[in-house]
């Protein structure tokens, strides 16, 4: 081979190195234009874009073009190419790309729903209502999606059916109305989908998109069940309603380039309702897609429903806290799944399991039990991690482990690995007395930390300890219920602590809807079992709740806002049992607060009627962004418009119509009291009537004033504001840094409630 041939195949061969080495330095950012400064010279904007792009990287190209969500496109760019990008005429922005996770029939029945189905018209605006999905996909054979008795797709819906991997345009129907999946960013970062293991098309191979789609809009189906337990009739929220699913999560998560992309989508499809479980971290809102997205569907008269996460009971950990999303935390039913462990000491004690074997066995007759800490090398072996079990010491036994770290059922997998024959699985102080149940693949119950400390008691005083497990299928009437969930994330706001969150509680632990048929109820590898429905739990279960409930309002009540929706809900939701005690907090035993619950656990039946409402305009947002000192760049990424705040007017975040009240007060070291004011007004949506104020509070030394304290209205429609003033009067407790209390307007026949939450330093 000739000199010069070799000399060109070693610079090929580097310059071909060096270029992978350059593609494999990229990542994906989000690139935010000013659209409306395109110059002349372009006839359309993705040639702007493209030409924007090409002037700081000559091989990158967009993945998506946005038009709805944002004003922009998504590409891969190594850091440098990014940080020259930001610099060119128009450009906004350059973010990069985040990874969200998702927040993962008893239902209808403890909402009322059952029982005042005619206060719910069964209009044709009922079902020409769609709730666009954002989650895994859709499973469309499940029986959730019969579409039996609807008539034609609305008018309205712009959107499509997508092929792909196992998905055909015919699985579209009457009430999968449509079905969506986007890639690009995923693929752009961890590589093409392996369709061996997941489908590139809409279709679900995690189930989780299909229970929250289900839960949101499911059709009635009779003779529902997980194994036998919770056992009836399954009904989504909305069962006229028409359910759009675009699937943005995949094995490796939910980027945030596909989310903002699925968002745009739904956007042109026009949607009425979007359903988001699912949440990232806590970013200022021009730099989170989620809020960003939601904004731009706001605008366009879309309500937004999230979830407000799984982080809970710490405080400040919830997610998606903008004031235009409906951020839903979780509570519980009022159903259970006992399942008693019985010890060789005569004692038993309470837990729950969904296990169900082959046969119609109800126990695990008394059996050799043992401590996972005690049969382990490991010194994390309590936790029953993947091989860390020493056989012949688990073998014929059952194996205690304590929650954390691994899944709660993968605990399972790996005790029957190792030979045991059942485990009973132990809350630690982070779990505290949260129950939740698991279709596990053994024998198994959990039990709170009280019971799990008695129970290790017993196991390391007794020489030959044993124990039984007796499941006891399905139990209904529980007390109390609703209670707050431990791990439903709770306030206060991060991002805004002027902003009360999260907006209210919906159920969401043990919740029945349809699942995937190509992954078990377990979601393991090793699970073959395949359901129809499956029980789980998250405020991902919360949210389609809300996204549901939203739908049947926006169908009895077609001309009210976003806001107005999210109002009625809030202002109608009730913070007590009928017994007058406070909701409660599983994670305290003790009752839960505005930051656990936010205005309360959602009652639809009252929401469909809740006399006033807090409405909240585009232009209201924006004073908002104003009142946060938002730049005109970081306001027009998300507006998509030039808005130039007022310097003449002083902006206060306190002002924005909310229908809650977080009170930040600065006590400082004056003697002087210090008074914060917030102004609301209230638009009427029922009768004529005059309404009068009541405050409770929790805390003396703040005095809070409303004033007028009466209300009248003449007619629908009509506005009339308030004023309310917090003023402190007394010295302020240090060893609890809150009060709570409660503001309520009523004219006999409705009670409009905002919570209130206090905080000094």
């Amino acid at each position: 081979m000739a000199l010069s041939t070799i000399l060109l195949v070693v610079l090929l061969l580097g310059f071909s190195g060096y270029a992978a080495a350059e593609v494999s330095s990229r990542s994906t950012y989000i690139v935010h234009m000013a659209k409306s400064e395109m110059p002349a010279s372009f006839q359309h904007h993705t040639h702007w874009y493209d030409a924007s792009l090409k002037s700081a990287s000559d091989s990158a190209e967009m993945l998506y073009t946005y038009s709805n969500a944002i004003h922009g496109f998504s590409t891969q760019l190594t850091p440098e190419e990014a940080e020259m990008l930001k610099f060119q005429p128009g450009v906004l922005f350059v973010l990069p790309e985040l990874k969200y996770e998702l927040h993962t029939t008893r239902t209808p029945e403890f909402l009322g729903l059952d029982q005042n189905n005619e206060l719910f018209p069964e209009s044709q605006s009922a079902s020409d209502v769609i709730i666009g999905v954002l989650d895994t996909g859709v499973w469309p054979e499940s029986k959730s999606f019969d579409d039996s008795g609807l008539g034609p797709v609305p008018a309205s819906w712009k959107g499509t059916c997508e092929v792909g991997t196992n998905f055909s345009s015919s699985a579209c129907n009457r009430k999968l109305i449509g079905a969506r999946y986007f890639s690009k960013g995923y693929e752009a970062t961890l590589g093409p989908i392996d369709t061996s293991k997941e489908s590139k098309s809409p279709r679900d191979d995690d189930g989780h998109g299909t229970h929250t789609s289900t839960t949101a809009a499911g059709s009635v189906v009779t003779g529902a069940s997980l194994f036998g337990y919770a056992p009836g009739t399954a009904r989504g929220m909305a069962t006229r309603a028409r359910i759009a699913a675009y699937k943005v999560c995949w094995l490796g998560g939910c980027f945030s380039s596909d989310i903002l992309m699925a968002i745009d989508q739904a956007i042109d499809d026009n949607v009425n309702v979007l359903s988001m479980s699912l949440g990232g971290g806590m970013s200022d809102y021009f730099r989170d897609s989620v809020a960003i997205g939601a904004f731009s569907a706001m605008e366009k008269g879309i309500l937004i429903s999230c979830s407000a996460g799984n982080a809970g009971p710490s405080a400040y950990s919830l997610s998606n806290s903008a004031p235009w999303i409906t951020t839903v935390g979780a509570g519980t039913l009022d159903r259970d799944f006992p399942a008693f462990l019985s010890l060789g000491n005569g004692k038993n004690f309470s837990g729950v399991s969904l296990y169900r074997g082959n046969s119609e066995a109800t126990a695990l007759e008394m059996t050799p039990f043992i401590y996972a800490g005690n049969a382990s090398n490991s010194t994390s072996g309590n936790l029953c991690m993947m091989g860390s079990l020493i056989p012949e010491k688990v073998k014929g036994k059952i194996v205690m482990c304590d929650r954390g770290v691994n899944a709660r059922v993968q605990k399972g997998t790996v005790v029957k690995a190792a030979g045991g024959v059942g485990m009973v699985l132990s809350n630690t102080g982070a779990n505290g007395e949260e129950l939740v149940a698991d279709a596990h693949l053994l024998p198994a119950t959990a039990v709170g930390q009280k019971n799990a400390d008695l129970i290790k008691s017993y196991l390391f005083s007794d020489p030959n300890p044993t124990a039984a497990i007796l499941f006891e299928g399905t139990k209904v009437g529980i007390e109390p219920s609703p209670v707050v969930a431990a791990f439903s994330s709770r306030g206060p706001n991060s991002i805004t602590p002027d902003i009360l969150k999260p907006d209210m509680v919906a159920p969401g632990v043990n919740i029945l809807a349809g699942w995937s048929g190509a992954v078990g109820p377990t979601g393991l590898a090793v699970d073959s079992r395949r359901v129809a429905f499956n029980i789980i739990s998250g405020t991902s279960m919360s949210c389609p709740h809300v996204s549901g409930l939203a739908a049947l309002l926006k169908g009895a009540h077609p001309e009210w806002s976003p806001a107005a929706i999210r109002s009625a809900l809030m202002t109608t939701a009730y913070t007590a049992y009928k017994s007058g005690q406070k909701l409660q907090d599983v994670a305290t035993g003790k009752p839960s607060t505005p930051f656990d619950h936010g205005a309360g656990h959602v009652d639809p039946v009252s929401a469909l009627n809740p006399g006033l409402v807090y409405d909240l305009t585009v232009d209201d947002y924006l004073n908002f962004l104003c009142a946060l000192n938002y730049t005109e760049t970081e306001i027009t990424s998300l507006a998509k418009r030039k808005f130039t705040c007022d310097e003449s007017k002083s902006y206060s975040v306190r002002d924005l119509n909310y229908p809650s009240f977080a009170v930040n007060l600065e006590t400082g070291s004056s003697s002087k009291s210090t008074v914060s004011k917030y102004s609301r007004t209230l638009t009427n949506v029922g009768p004529a009537g005059t309404y009068k104020v009541t405050v409770t509070q929790d805390n003396p030394n703040v005095k809070i004033t409303v004033e007028p304290e009466s209300l009248s209205f003449a007619a629908a429609n009509e506005k009339k504001s308030y004023t309310v003033s917090f003023a402190v009067t007394g010295s302020l407790p240090t060893s609890t840094l809150n009060s709570f209390g409660r503001l309520e307007w009523s004219d006999g026949k409705h009670i409009v409630g905002s919570p209130i939450a206090i905080s000094w330093s």
